[in-house]
């Protein structure tokens, strides 16, 4: 892969994923413009906080809109994630950051890569282990209480956030989980971006018992053969580092990184 290869999938990613906005808007979420920022309340845990580009911003102009997010949700009570990306400009957006209260997560790695040769793989989940599309209250419910065993923290707001999604347009996403028997021992979902070339994936949390037994490959072939149905050509994932050398196996080329910044009142 040369760096205009991966230039040019950096460049598909920022035109047509960012900003990251739900299409068509779920009910009870509110999608809000401040300047080149876009605010995005009521879809998940906290709020969120995405844009394509602040660089036509001076730094007093972009201190000031910092300062104006972090206002509004301490009155709101709330936390709110802003999602920076290694290439956003200014250079010291972090710093900045920082500065306002926000605290940095841990950090992954944007992937970018075709659909076409993964379409092509049959997704082999290992014996015992079925993959099923869902979109049950059931079902992401027992979604959520696998998370929260893997990662030992409340999940509940991933049932009421896929719940909107699901009813707001149940084909903008689908979501597929891994059973062994009664038991949800992965869960992955894969959304496609109204007007775009890219299905993203999310999830892939997998019960610690389970793994390295090529369940999340499965899960990633098996969105990618969606993918596939709905001509999508390229796939993009936000990348753990237990995911990513999994990915650029699969033929994933990381063209960036991205760091979630929270601030909490």
């Amino acid at each position: 892969m040369t760096d205009l290869d991966v230039m040019t999938l950096r460049t598909a990613y920022d035109n047509q994923l960012r900003p990251e906005i739900p299409d068509p808007v779920p009910a009870g979420v509110t999608v809000e413009r401040d300047g080149p920022l876009v605010r995005i309340i009521g879809l998940d845990a906290g709020g969120f906080l995405t844009y394509r580009d602040l660089g036509g911003l001076t730094r007093d102009e972009l201190d000031a809109l910092i300062a104006r997010q972090v206002e509004l949700f301490r009155q709101r009570g709330q936390s709110v994630e802003w999602k920076l990306n290694e290439h956003d400009e200014p250079a010291d957006l972090a710093d900045r950051l920082r500065a306002a209260g926000f605290v940095a997560e841990d950090r992954e790695t944007v992937v970018v890569g075709p659909v076409a040769p993964l379409a092509a793989a049959l997704p082999v989940a290992p014996e015992g282990v079925r993959l099923r599309e869902v979109t049950s209250q059931a079902d992401l419910e027992r979604i959520a209480a696998m998370e929260e065993e893997v990662w030992q923290e409340d999940r509940s707001h991933l049932v009421t956030g896929l719940a909107k999604e699901i009813d707001a347009d149940p084909h903008s996403i689908t979501v597929v989980v891994a059973e062994a028997g009664e038991t949800v021992v992965s869960a992955g979902w894969v959304r496609f971006p109204a007007n775009t070339g890219f299905a993203t994936l999310w999830g892939g949390s997998t019960l610690p018992q389970w793994r390295r037994k090529g369940i999340y490959r499965a899960l990633v072939t098996y969105r990618a053969r969606l993918a596939d149905q709905r001509d999508r050509t390229l796939l993009q994932v936000d990348a753990s580092e237990d995911s990513r050398p999994i990915l650029q196996r699969l033929g994933l080329v990381p063209v960036t990184t991205t760091t979630p910044y929270v601030y909490t009142p």
